[in-house]
């Protein structure tokens, strides 16, 4: 019988086998995502984009870059092609491997046909021996055994049978496996080196490249920021709730990303120390002078003199200080949205009476005012027509007429051409048509809303406490739809309120009070209806002598809405089950009547009542409408999941925006959030789009108030882009009071002593209403 034989196999077939399917698991995928690749470009592209001198040295600066994309594209190339043809090499050594080992034809190796007699045999033999021996000049000692074997093969009667057999005249051979690794591996003199080589590997090399990684990687948060950075801007942001805008210019010149010893990027010269002070002598206002840390560092005093001169559009030196501007200002975008995200986590904190201080919703607007500053390279007083090219100061005095003054670039898109082309008869007509390719590509946004209670009966009701959903829909044309069209309405700007400086006094005095945690009263914060309710630490409402009875009423108005939103959450469930079933089992007039009682609750009693008064077809007509109903519901029902789904996955290319100070290429972003103007209260977080190409929609969701009233919200959209593109819109919510709470269900039974509890952490209502606002003015 046969045995089995295993052998370290240096140069045999095993470890062309091993090296061919180690190449082709690489070569496969590497080929397909590293190969490089031309994009496809369109010849018309720049054409039709602005041709201005710092847009023509922007797209330089960008090509070079990156000066080795070249030379690595060549080299990958290179390397890709060279592992193709050790592939092609390897496989045809296979091939005549295979074939050498496993073709033994005995009647092939002696020319001889089958069925040849013994004595044509011996003749055929005796004639190649003369030629393949050994001892021959033209003998070939391989030749000359295989020959050997073939003759035995078929004149040995035992040898032919193995051969008919087993395809071997020696008869079933060992089974050989063969293990694709060298020999000197297992050999006793080399054990030594091969276990140093894996101590070396293992032991030293792997866990030097992960420790080197995992070092890297925790030092920054998933938008690329460094955690001590976060860290900072939560002290700053806590430490200051009313941040100026100019003062959020520093906190951002003293991020850590450029220090030289957190961010190895930064280029520190000799030069510094003469240009930075100069600089600086010809900035106002930089408060140079700041002794708070790390505001007072060379590092943050050089940025934030940078950013001050490429916020006034001030020359710098190209060799050094511009460069510099350049690294500085490609950060910024990275940098701002994570100062929205912690201005956000400080107010919900707040909200949560985590922390005494709460953030003032100008503080987070700030922050997103300032990106679009660092886009454009314009302060927040500038003209928004400044950002189209050519257009300097002087050019905004021919904006300005008594007949028609143009304040905004709608207005101006919206000029008949020879007006707009004698605003700007001082350009020459290259000039001008760079002017109308920015203006004609620049967003122009429609901004609708739409508020719903997606899990309560009635969607189109608000009531107390229910979680409300604000459908903000997004749909982008451009500018160039605007030209000549005197009719189209302007969008509604951004207003915002601003306090008195007595008012901010007072904040800052009881904010104060509430640190130190004197006797003083309370500094009363605002906070949002999507603040969790009955949490610890509520604050205790303030009613006069004479509010008592009223104040009795609100509370058992809370506590109706509570429990009417536990009912309705409750029903929703139970329809949405019905509904599954209904899909799953088949028989869709029964189970739709029953999702159709659930859903309906009282309402659909009425209706039955009235369908028993009709005739059996009749009531068939209404069961079938009654599907259809919920067939349509559970449609939208199907949308809405798969909305969510899409939005968990978002791109991040839009439109490309017109910002020739960016180093970099950008896309249009936006912010929208819902906010209380009165109370200057946020609350919503801020939703980042980065999507917007066409049509695109996003939820926001909070709590309504707790008070039946009329209530007027504002969603805001604001672009971290352009100037002159923030938009309003008023959100006028009519709350109901909630229905009666069904006393006889026994999961109502709450002892006296629970109740009273309750209604001890009650609040007011944190919104006012018109007749609120009216009661205040008598008194």
């Amino acid at each position: 019988m046969g045995g089995q034989k295993f052998q370290y196999d240096e140069s045999g077939g095993t470890f062309f086998y091993f090296i061919l399917s180690f190449l082709a698991l690489i070569l496969i995928p590497a080929t397909v995502y590293f190969w490089p690749r031309k994009k496809k470009e369109d010849p018309d592209r720049y054409k039709s984009e602005c041709q201005c001198e710092q847009c023509l040295a922007k797209r330089v600066l960008i090509s070079h870059s990156d000066p080795y994309k070249g030379v690595k594209a060549f080299f990958v190339k290179l390397s890709i092609i060279g592992g193709w043809a050790l592939l092609i090499f390897l496989t045809y050594k296979v091939s005549q491997f295979d074939y050498e080992m496993s073709n033994f034809d005995p009647y092939e190796i002696l020319g001889v046909p089958l069925g040849t007699s013994q004595k044509d045999i011996k003749k055929a033999y005796r004639t190649l021996s003369l030629i393949l021996h050994p001892d021959k000049e033209t003998g070939d000692e391989k030749a000359f055994m295989k020959l050997t074997k073939a003759y035995q093969a078929l004149t040995d009667d035992e040898a032919r049978k193995n051969w008919e057999k087993y395809g071997n005249p020696d008869g079933p051979g060992a089974t050989s496996f063969g293990i694709a690794l060298p020999s000197w591996i297992v050999e006793k003199e080399n054990s030594v080196w091969v276990l140093g080589l894996y101590a070396l590997v293992f032991m030293v090399a792997l866990p030097t490249v992960v420790g080197t990684w995992w070092y890297r990687s925790i030092r920054y948060s998933g938008d690329k920021v460094l955690l001590d950075t976060t860290q900072m801007y939560f002290y700053f942001f806590h430490k200051t709730p009313n941040m100026q805008l100019k003062r959020v210019v520093m906190i951002l010149a003293a991020s850590l990303e450029f220090d030289k010893r957190h961010n190895t990027q930064v280029t520190e010269r000799q030069s510094d120390n003469e240009e930075v002070p100069a600089l600086i002598k010809q900035l106002p206002h930089l408060n140079e002078k700041c002794k708070e840390h790390p505001l007072c560092r060379l590092y943050s005093i050089k940025a934030r003199s940078i950013l001050h001169a490429h916020l006034s559009r001030m020359p710098l030196n190209p060799n050094t200080l511009d460069k510099d501007r350049q690294f500085i200002v490609k950060k910024c975008p990275y940098l701002i949205q994570e100062m929205v995200s912690c201005v956000n986590q400080l107010i919900m904190l707040a909200y949560a009476r985590r922390i005494a201080k709460l953030p003032h919703i100008s503080t987070i607007e700030n922050c997103m005012k300032l990106s679009p500053m660092i886009i454009q390279g314009l302060w927040e007083h500038k003209n928004a027509l400044l950002q189209l090219p050519h257009v300097s100061e002087d050019h905004l005095r021919y904006f300005v007429s008594k007949k028609r003054p143009i304040r905004n670039l709608q207005q101006f898109a919206q000029l008949p051409a020879d007006e707009r082309r004698a605003i700007l008869r001082s350009l020459s007509d290259f000039e001008y048509e760079n002017v109308m390719k920015v203006l004609g590509k620049m967003p122009l946004i429609d901004f609708d809303v739409k508020c719903e209670v997606v899990d309560d009966e009635n969607s189109n009701v608000v009531t107390a406490g229910a979680i409300v959903t604000v459908t903000v829909e997004l749909v982008r044309r451009s500018m160039s739809d605007l030209f000549g069209d005197t009719s189209a309405k302007e969008k509604q700007s951004i207003t915002e309120e601003k306090e008195e400086a007595g008012d901010e006094k007072e904040e800052g005095a009881a904010g104060e009070a509430t640190a130190e945690g004197g006797d003083k009263e309370e500094a009363k914060v605002k906070e949002p209806v999507w603040k969790p309710k009955g949490g610890k630490g509520g604050h205790k409402s303030k009613s006069k002598g004479g509010a008592n009875k009223s104040k009795q009423q609100k509370q058992a108005a809370a506590a109706a809405a509570a429990a009417v939103q536990a009912q309705q959450k409750e029903a929703a469930a139970a329809a949405a089950a019905n509904k599954a079933e209904k899909s799953k089992s088949g028989d869709k007039s029964a189970s739709a009547s029953r999702s159709k009682e659930d859903y309906d609750g009282d309402n659909s009693g009425a209706e039955s009542d009235g369908n028993d008064n009709n005739n059996d077809g009749s009531s068939d007509e209404g069961k079938k409408s009654s599907v259809e109903d919920d067939d349509v519901e559970w449609e939208k029902f199907q949308q809405k999941i798969n909305k969510r789904e899409k939005l968990e996955g978002k791109s991040k290319v839009s439109h490309p925006v017109h910002c020739p100070l960016f180093p970099e290429e950008k896309y249009e972003y936006w912010w929208t959030y819902i906010c209380d103007r009165k109370s200057h209260t946020l609350l919503t977080a801020p939703y980042h789009v980065t999507n917007l190409v066409h049509r695109e929609e996003v939820q926001l969701k909070f709590t309504a108030p707790k008070w039946p009233g009329v209530y007027v919200f504002t969603v805001c959209l604001r672009s971290d882009s352009y100037f002159g593109m923030d938009q309003q819109v008023d959100l006028k919510l009519d709350v109901k009071e909630a229905c009666a709470v069904p006393t006889a269900h026994p999961q109502w039974n709450i002892s006296e002593s629970e109740s009273d509890h309750e209604d001890r952490e009650i609040n007011e209502s944190d919104f006012t209403t018109d007749s609120s606002d009216a009661e205040g003015d008598d008194n």
